[in-house]
């Protein structure tokens, strides 16, 4: 943190060190500059905020102080969505925040421009979302929200910067008042429902091209009719318009949950790939890259079918089903998971259970969760579930019989999530439960070399290349399950800002033939007793009957 007396004009230095060249954006409560740090000579942008004050002993720590806490909390979380803070220079009223240029424009640039198509603002809409949600996980606030703090390029990337600039609670918004959400426009404070407030307001202005409530000049009188104005429902959200409906509600107890935002997003997505972009080809059974790509889920590719469930961010899927009566109102259209179904299969023993060393290989038999995309040629065909199927399944298992020629057994509730099949009949199958991060895949391939070890070794390459976050766990293991020859591969990646585990078993069962089975859970939770459990289950149980 510096303390500097402000400069404004262009070419002046602020902290000695960065260079003003030229504005941005000025705006009430808010001056966004491109600027040069001097001592490295790289770009970076410093934005000049008014914060609030707060008198006697109902002061909070210093901007300054919440700035750099929220960064330090928040890079790690999010790691690439949220700007790198590299300074803070603060003078009494006013905050510098000093950051590295992210890539794209502010949404205030892009509004410029004219609206924006459904889609595409769907796109940026769930980028901040996944900012807020993990944010709000680690109990950090926004609380100033809004275009200029966004930035999005054309490639998708969203990155959201502001963060700390103002106090966890009692704290008035003082910046883009039009954003404000009418609860913060009555002095009441921030709460993660002002931060969904400003999303929906933020989507209104992409989709209609002026804030849905406009500015009025002075920001008292911005802040009244933020509270006082009924929302006008958007003309060209499209698909949208439910969301952003849903977001912007008067009373934030009514607000649709993040979780609910999430699927509603996600779908609106999926729904434009599948009428937009030809199915691609079914990667090859041990093919990594299936799983993750752009650091999102493969689940999210087009060619491929699921049940309603987000699988695509795993640890930011709890709460979908504590929604309140509103919000199941708002998205009762957006429809639900499938049916599950279930059989009987027997089940051996995996040799021993996985290391809980990160570091550590995977064995023989099991290893902590994995994750992959899913096909299946006829979903609606497969049985019921059979909780008493498997005399020796744990409790909470049920054996699951696909129509595709497998049998596994699941925890209750499990369902599949995702299918798809290719012309050469190899197919995946995704299995999950909503509120659950992790996911079971079970692939089965046609077309396979005669060494799983060098399978996953010359597939390793566009793993990395397609995976944020990618690093594998010890080395890939040759083992014999059943009998039949097949390869353990273990790995980490990021997936959203969320980072990953994933634990994949792919065997031969001749003629080019194969399954692979993937293990996913987020990274923390990798050693529960939980995930060792379902892991050793899948493994002792799953039975290829395909021919």
């Amino acid at each position: 943190m510096t303390m500097v007396k402000a400069q404004d004009s262009a070419g002046e230095l602020i902290a000695g060190r960065y260079r003003l060249l030229d504005v941005a954006l000025r705006e009430e409560g808010r001056e966004i500059w491109h600027g040069e740090d001097t001592a490295f000579g790289r770009p970076v942008v410093l934005t000049r905020s008014n914060v609030a004050e707060h008198r006697g002993e109902e002061a909070r720590e210093p901007a300054a102080d919440r700035i750099l806490r929220a960064a330090e909390i928040l890079g790690p979380a999010c790691p690439g969505l949220v700007a790198a803070v590299l300074d803070v220079v603060e003078e009494p009223g006013f905050v510098w925040t000093v950051t590295e240029r992210p890539p794209g424009v502010p949404l205030t640039e892009l509004l410029l421009r004219g609206p924006v198509a459904p889609v595409r603002a769907t796109h940026i809409g769930l980028g901040v979302l996944d900012v807020l949600t993990a944010a709000h996980g680690e109990g950090i606030l926004h609380g100033e929200l809004g275009p200029s703090q966004v930035w999005a390029d054309e490639q998708g990337t969203v990155t959201v910067t502001g963060f700390g600039l103002t106090a966890a609670t009692g704290a008035t918004r003082v910046t883009a008042p039009s954003y404000a959400s009418p609860e913060q426009a009555r002095g009441e404070g921030g709460a993660p429902a002002a931060d969904l407030w400003a999303l929906g307001a933020i989507m209104y202005a992409l989709v209609e091209g002026r804030p849905a409530v406009r500015d009025r000049g002075q920001t008292e009188a911005t802040l009244r009719a933020v509270d006082r104005l009924p929302v006008r429902a958007p003309r060209s959200a499209g698909p949208l318009a439910p969301a952003i409906l849903g977001l912007l509600r008067w009373d934030p107890v009514e607000r649709v949950p993040e979780a609910v935002v999430r699927e509603a997003l996600t779908r609106i997505l999926r729904q434009d790939l599948e009428e937009s972009t030809p199915p691609e080809p079914l990667p090859d059974l041990l093919d990594p890259a299936g799983d993750l790509r752009d650091g999102g889920p493969a689940e999210e590719r087009p060619g491929r079918t699921r049940g309603g469930l987000p699988v695509g961010r795993p640890a930011l899927l709890g709460g979908a089903l504590a929604v309140t009566v509103v919000a199941v109102a708002v998205f009762a259209s957006m429809g639900g998971l499938p049916g599950g179904d279930n059989a009987s299969a027997s089940g051996s023993t995996p040799s021993q259970a996985a290391s809980s060393t990160p570091s550590a290989a995977p064995t023989a038999a099991g290893s902590p969760p994995g994750r992959t995309p899913t096909a299946s040629a006829k979903p609606s065909s497969s049985p019921s579930p059979s909780p008493t199927a498997g005399a020796t399944l744990p409790a909470g298992f049920s054996t699951y019989q696909a129509a595709q020629g497998f049998s596994v057994a699941l925890p209750l509730g499990w369902k599949p999530v995702e299918t798809q099949s290719s012309d050469d009949l190899a197919y995946r199958v995704t299995f999950g439960a909503s509120g659950d991060p992790r996911t079971l895949a079970i692939t089965y391939s046609t077309q396979l070399g005669p060494d799983p070890v060098a399978v996953w070794s010359d597939l390793e390459p566009s793993l990395r290349a397609v995976s944020t976050g990618y690093e594998r766990v010890g080395d890939i293991q040759p083992v014999t399950y059943r009998g039949m020859k097949g390869a353990d591969m273990e790995w980490y990646s990021v997936s959203r800002g969320v980072r990953v585990r994933t634990f994949g078993r792919g065997f031969l069962i001749g003629g080019h033939r194969g399954f692979s089975l993937r293990w996913t859970t987020p990274a923390n939770d990798w050693d529960t007793t939980a995930n060792r459990q379902a892991l050793d289950v899948f493994l002792n149980s799953f039975r290829p009957s395909t021919k």
